[in-house]
């Protein structure tokens, strides 16, 4: 098997499971209809360790860009790989997406709500702000990557580390995955994203294009520099790719703290502070 159809398979394993226990979650008249965020993360661990116990051996199974271009900015992988990794990991979560579609074909149309729809293939966050949930997907994938490293650098016994970094996934999403459902995968949200925009299903509203580029610039941001800092604090490694993106992290978190503590202030708070100069 080569490497591309690898992480076409693997990321196509991906999506089957993780899309499908959202699609089981949030449509109507499913047996596990309602099951809730647990099941969900629960769903998408297990979702990895299958994909990663496919294709670990072929390709590595990063099934995830973020993964691809993370490795790549610290040598740990060929930069003339990524450009095939990435369009296999994007093939493979379209077509992992639309198997899910035909997995559901009753239960779009007994579901009325578009939103929940759109929910089975892409992420939404559940507060819309874009520069925090942009934030949110830049901290979830950073752990990712760095998870990644942190269990790359120990022994386990043979065939255990697909179901470790599944229980990654799983902590990741009950910790950090409620504020934007947690793609921590350019790849896991744009392949079924364009599955919803194309496919024929009943009642679905738009794709939500606005919010696309967060799920896609967050886990990219995140996934480098969680690699680089890695290799920073734990190798010693402190290269100029990793104080460039430091202060463009420490730009981003003070922009969007500020932003959200701007929010949260009353009439009254705006007025004193005008007045008193503060």
């Amino acid at each position: 098997m080569s490497e591309f159809l690898a992480e076409v398979i693997g990321t196509m394993v991906l999506i089957i499971l993780g899309n499908g226990v959202v699609g089981g979650v949030v449509l109507k008249d499913t047996k596990s209809e309602g099951a809730g965020w647990v099941v969900i993360t629960i769903g998408w661990g297990l979702g990895v360790a299958m994909g990663v116990y496919a294709v670990g051996n072929v390709s590595g199974a990063h099934i995830n860009p973020a993964v691809t271009l993370g490795f790549a900015a610290v040598g740990e992988f060929p930069w003339a790989k990524v450009p095939i990794y990435i369009t296999a990991q994007v093939t493979g979560a379209f077509i992992g997406a639309i198997i899910v579609f035909l997995n559901y074909l009753p239960h779009w149309r007994a579901t009325d709500d578009p939103g929940a729809k759109l929910g089975v293939f892409s992420t939404d966050p559940a507060i819309r702000s874009p520069f925090s949930n942009l934030v949110s997907e830049i901290i979830g994938t950073f752990v990712l990557v760095m998870g990644l490293l942190f269990i790359g650098a120990n022994q386990f016994t043979d065939g255990l580390n697909p179901m470790i970094v599944g229980l990654l996934i799983i902590a990741i999403g009950m910790s950090l995955g409620g504020a934007t459902g947690y793609a921590i995968n350019p790849a896991r949200d744009l392949g079924p994203r364009i599955a919803h925009a194309l496919l024929p299903i009943p009642g679905k509203g738009g794709s939500d294009w606005g919010y696309s580029w967060v799920p896609l610039a967050g886990p990219v941001i995140g996934g480098i520099y969680g690699a680089l800092f890695y290799q920073a604090i734990f190798q010693g490694n402190y290269s100029s790719g990793f104080w460039l993106l430091s202060a463009l992290m420490v730009i981003i978190l003070m922009a969007a703290a500020n932003s959200e503590l701007t929010k949260s202030r009353t009439p009254a708070e705006e007025v004193e502070e005008k007045l008193t100069g503060n």
